[in-house]
């Protein structure tokens, strides 16, 4: 049991009905950790990080008692979905107590007309995909961890993913509508947000309001299917991507795996041809039209049928991709950017020098209406510094680098502070007791 806390704090949040406390040192460790490992510099930042006590309430009633008595004594409060962020989003840097959302997990409302649901942030993403597929819908965007990550992880930690081909990002206005919230203070406050008042608390890691509902767009059901392309040729194998992305065929996700990742990764996508190989999900109408771009490219195109409920082209793809190959050799890392337009050639200087120490690893992404390249390569650690020359050898070809070894919001995204995302932390957490240390425009 933890003596960081005042007794009377600790006595007062016991009493509470609706609540799970865990206070045992395993559990509270448990809780206090997410996917930051992928990350040499975070893991030793983050290693110590634990909560005092975490908690788990099973009403928005018990997360506004919670919240209350943690004002009243100024306990810093962390949020925690499902745990499945790669960024420390989860982990408390200052102690204190970790609220776990996962029982809040309920389906409130489906509109057959518009598509838009409305759900609690503890849901599971897999859990509300198979609903919506029920209803004739499919989520927009999803992580490669789908299957297990909550929704309001992914609004509040995530950024894109799967299905960012055609819909670009969490954060384009679009795909929220609106959220219920949790103000903090001595007496809390359940309110509503519109779709523009719900951008500033949209990927800002739980810093500035409580998240306890969601109403968010869908998209109509497709049945995807998974098609190959192995291309010999690296440079025929990034055009290749470009032209697929850009022509009028319906995607719902566009990778790129140089060979030597393919070779190393689960075969789901089929056995290794000893070369560069493209990821697609296509609907139906458009495999015709991605086998003739493969044909004119002299690649080798690869029907494997319908996208099944098992393991497949998805769980290949994004951050799956580095865990894969963490699971082979820990010494890899990995990068997010956006790549200049000028693709081939920038990746072409950045490989130049760092040869094999970087595998490349492009999604197709939608960027502000544009089909641009995105790159989360993977790194060989070779230290702090060695990384911090790569970013920059990144940053001088013109890439826009998304530094997924940072604890804050602003340094993992455009390193600028976003004015409404701290003004909405003046308004909704005045104490500044919501993820201490992660918004540095409080700091």
């Amino acid at each position: 049991m933890t003596n960081a806390l005042p007794n009377d704090f600790l006595k007062e949040l016991l009493e509470l009905d609706e609540l799970d406390c865990f206070q045992n040192l395993n559990e509270r460790r448990r809780f206090s950790r997410d996917f930051y490992d992928y990350s040499p510099v975070l893991a030793k930042k983050l290693s110590d990080c634990c909560a005092d006590i975490a908690v788990k309430p099973y009403s928005i009633k018990a997360v506004i008692s919670v919240v209350s008595i943690c004002s009243q004594y100024e306990i810093p409060i962390t949020l925690r979905g499902a745990g499945t962020g790669n960024y420390g989003q989860c982990v408390p840097l200052k102690g204190g107590v970790v609220i776990i959302m996962s029982a809040l997990n309920s389906i409130r409302e489906f509109d057959s007309f518009t598509g838009q649901v409305t759900v609690e942030p503890g849901c599971l993403m897999g859990d509300l995909d198979k609903y919506l597929s029920d209803k004739g819908r499919q989520l927009r965007l999803l992580p490669s961890t789908w299957k297990t990550a909550s929704i309001g992880g992914f609004v509040s930690g995530g950024s894109g993913g799967v299905g960012s081909i055609r819909w670009g990002f969490l954060r384009d206005p679009g795909h929220l509508h609106g959220l219920e919230v949790i103000t903090i203070g001595d007496y809390p406050q359940q309110i509503n947000l519109d779709a523009s008042s719900s951008e500033a608390l949209n990927h800002a890691y739980g810093t500035n309001g409580i998240i306890t509902a969601l109403t968010l767009s869908t998209a109509p059901l497709v049945q995807w299917h998974e098609i190959t392309i192995d291309c010999a040729s690296w440079t025929d194998a990034v055009h290749l991507l470009k032209r697929c992305s850009e022509v009028a065929v319906n995607l719902f996700l566009g990778s790129l795996l140089q060979k030597e990742i393919v070779e190393n990764i689960p075969n789901w996508s089929g056995e290794s041809t000893g070369q560069h190989r493209l990821l697609f999900l296509v609907d139906p109408d458009g495999i015709k039209t991605l086998k003739r771009l493969a044909i004119e490219r002299g690649a080798s195109f690869n029907h494997l049928g319908k996208e099944g409920n098992s393991n497949g082209l998805r769980e290949m793809t994004w951050n799956h991709t580095t865990l894969h190959m963490r699971s082979i050799d820990s010494n890899w890392t990995y990068l997010q950017m956006l790549l200049p337009l000028n693709e081939i050639e920038a990746i072409k200087i950045i490989s130049k020098k760092w040869k094999k120490n970087i595998l490349w690893h492009l999604e197709s992404v939608r960027q502000q209406g544009g089909q641009r390249i995105a790159a989360l390569p993977l790194v060989r650690w070779q230290g702090e510094t060695e990384l911090k020359e790569l970013i920059d050898d990144c940053k001088n070809v013109g890439a826009i680098v998304f530094n997924p070894h940072v604890v804050t919001v602003e340094d993992g995204g455009l390193g600028v502070v976003d004015a409404d995302q701290v003004n909405a932390k003046k308004s909704f957490d005045p104490k500044g007791i919501l993820n201490p240390g992660k918004l540095k425009g409080w700091l």
